[in-house]
């Protein structure tokens, strides 16, 4: 996966609901990728947090994806390649930062990878509920998720259960595919992972109440 030296361009940052990318070559403005993680859903899964948030939830763990600032620029056809040729993935966790934000852009990264692996699942999570996602590239994007976990985090409704980071926020099953985990989704939290990086360290999964960043 080709991801740019230079940071994203100013275009590249989505501005508001509506944004829509029109280039032949579109990119994302990611704050980080995991190709390979067991604390975001069942199986392995290739996780990707995009930058920038709507929201300013209290107890937020990534505030520093919160900003719409430039990034890593991500061309989304290389991105897909970079998943479809990880033969050990079960499936795709979209997180943030928002995804409703770029949502345009992340339909067409799904739709370019399950053009080649249609058995990948799909789980996206969104501080907007999804009677909210009434715009285009929101309901394209969500034509392609599997499992939307929904509803801004609410720190002290945080119960440990589940892949959710508070009892507020509700699981949509959009399609079959990953109702024969509905138990482990909805009642068991994984133990988050620590990932060691060249420069710095990666957490994925949901931390418990209290917990100590």
């Amino acid at each position: 996966m080709r991801i740019l030296n230079k940071k994203a361009r100013d275009s590249d940052c989505p501005k508001g609901l509506h944004y829509k990318y029109k280039t032949m070559n579109p990119f994302l403005n990611l704050a980080h990728i995991c190709p390979s993680t067991r604390a975001l859903g069942p199986g392995n899964r290739f996780a990707v947090w995009v930058q920038g948030c709507p929201f300013n939830c209290k107890g937020c763990i990534a505030t520093e994806w919160i900003p719409f600032k430039k990034a890593q620029a991500v061309e989304v056809s290389d991105l897909a390649q970079a998943i479809i040729s990880r033969g050990d993935v079960d499936g795709i966790t979209l997180s943030g930062g928002e995804p409703m934000m770029q949502a345009g852009r992340l339909a067409l990264l799904l739709r370019l990878v399950r053009e080649q692996r249609p058995e990948l699942n799909v789980i996206v999570f969104s501080g907007f509920t999804l009677k909210q996602l009434v715009w285009d590239e929101a309901k394209e994007l969500i034509g392609h998720c599997d499992l939307l976990i929904d509803g801004q985090y609410v720190a002290h409704l945080n119960d440990g259960n589940g892949l959710r980071g508070s009892s507020n926020q509700q699981f949509h099953f959009l399609t079959d595919m990953l109702l024969p985990f509905r138990e482990e989704i909805t009642r068991i939290r994984s133990e988050i992972e620590i990932h060691l990086l060249d420069d710095g360290v990666l957490m994925a999964g949901i931390p418990s109440p209290n917990f100590n960043w």
